[in-house]
């Protein structure tokens, strides 16, 4: 039977990119929800759920990687450093073009949170104080796995779907397309941390939502700039750059 030449790269590229994303769930299953299910009352223990939570964020990070490996070639999105990794050619090229405009990006984000966090809702300045979460399980996380789920595969899937039926798959995706599939993910990156609000919280007041879809849409919309001028990785290091720069800013 022949091989296909192009679909051992496109798996690697899947796998290590899913691995890689794995990372974040398994240290923020572990730190994050023991503190946030704390003085709940539970319907199995503690271990039940979060292996039901591990299982299914493993599923929704290999939905997200696989819509991005699909997809991501089709409409000109790409994940340099993991493909190059995927095919055995030296990664470290492909990453150093991302690293400034990551590095760049991201410590101007940590510094704006750093500042906007100042005058948070005492809600969420009250679950900045009580949630403590290693500084690696929130690089991970926010810099891996979020922009997999986020950008890779939701943005990826929305350019496609505009650049397919909208465009009729005429050229390179329109830059309006990609502004607004940019900003619809942004906005829903920033909707999703609402149900880990509402947990941590109580009751999501207009404050509250405000600043959590606010903040984390402003955010989103840099990191989907990145993602498509540099590749996904630039999104990587800005995301986890600004929670690092956020973190070290608030222990000085």
């Amino acid at each position: 039977m022949p091989t296909d030449t192009t679909e051992v790269p496109r798996r690697r590229l899947g796998v290590l990119l899913w691995l890689a994303g794995m990372l974040g769930v398994v240290f923020i299953t572990f730190t994050a929800l023991p503190q946030m299910m704390r003085g709940v009352t539970l319907p199995a223990p503690l271990w039940v759920i979060s292996l039901a939570s591990l299982a299914q964020s493993a599923l929704l990070v290999a939905l997200a990687v696989w819509a991005g490996v699909a997809l991501a070639p089709k409409v000109g999105l790409r994940a340099p450093a993991f493909e190059a990794a995927a095919t055995a050619r030296p990664f470290a090229p492909a990453l150093a073009l991302q690293l400034r405009p990551g590095l760049l990006a991201g410590v101007l984000a940590g510094l704006i949170l750093f500042a906007v966090s100042r005058y948070a809702p005492a809600a969420i300045l009250e679950i900045q104080e009580r949630l403590n979460l290693p500084l690696f399980a929130r690089v991970l996380y926010g810099g891996i796995t979020e922009e997999l789920l986020l950008r890779w595969g939701l943005m990826t899937a929305m350019v496609w779907l505009a650049w397919r039926f909208l465009q009729h798959r005429m050229g390179a995706p329109r830059a309006t397309y990609i502004w607004l599939a940019i900003v619809a993910s942004a906005l829903l990156f920033g909707a999703g941390h609402l149900p880990a609000a509402a947990i941590l919280v109580g009751e999501l007041t207009g404050a509250v939502v405000l600043f959590v879809v606010g903040v984390n849409t402003a955010f989103g919309v840099l990191f989907g700039y990145l993602f498509w001028r540099y590749g996904v990785e630039a999104a990587m290091i800005a995301h986890g750059t600004a929670h690092a720069m956020n973190y070290i800013l608030n222990l000085i």
